[in-house]
């Protein structure tokens, strides 16, 4: 019988360097991998469908959402974000630890429906630094930008809800920390 993988809700506010620690991690732990959502937004320069996130339109978004395919789901910044169901306990059921990289609430969706998973919040050093971080991406118009750091002060206040918060102001050492976190924690249960 094989050992089922963690599940792990990982989270915190845009630009708080969640895909800097996530990448390494996915190059330190051959056992993490990294769930795909679904989302309605456009991709990015150089992002690829399935890659990245699977890009739908929003029929298709709401079609799953009929189905029940998603794990969790949630508007965000305009967009609709999901985690497909499926892939997820695929991936769980193969011994593999699987990360949901997601926003906030639908972190919290997860906690609810598997109180037994890992959910880390990644927290910058100050709001201060996190508007650096944002800015410095140079990905998105001004009032994008400001759209989020307004909903990253309210992200933050759900921090504590999150069985453990990690500080990035040192993103080798949150990425360390990350992973004793996870190696520390027991299997996970999807209902």
């Amino acid at each position: 019988m094989s050992k089922k993988g963690k599940l792990i809700v990982y989270t915190g506010a845009s630009g708080v360097g969640k895909g800097t620690i996530m990448k390494m991690l996915l190059d330190r732990d051959d056992t993490i991998r990294l769930s795909v959502s679904a989302t309605t937004r456009p991709p990015r320069p150089g992002e690829e469908n399935g890659r990245e996130y699977y890009f739908v339109t929003e029929d298709e978004f709401n079609k799953m959402i009929k189905n029940d395919d998603f794990l969790e789901y949630e508007p965000y910044c305009e967009n609709l974000y999901g985690t497909p169901r499926k892939a997820v306990e695929d991936m769980l059921n193969q011994g593999l630890n699987v990360m949901l990289e997601i926003e906030v609430k639908g972190g919290l969706q997860v906690i609810e429906k598997c109180p037994d998973c890992t959910s880390i919040f990644i927290i910058p050093p100050s709001m201060e630094e996190l508007e650096r971080r944002l800015r410095g991406r140079g990905t998105e118009p001004e009032d994008v930008i400001l759209q989020r750091l307004e909903t990253a002060k309210t992200e933050m206040t759900f921090k504590d809800r999150y069985k453990y918060v990690v500080l990035n102001d040192d993103a080798e050492k949150a990425a360390e920390e990350v992973l004793n976190i996870i190696h520390s924690e027991g299997k996970t249960t999807i209902n």
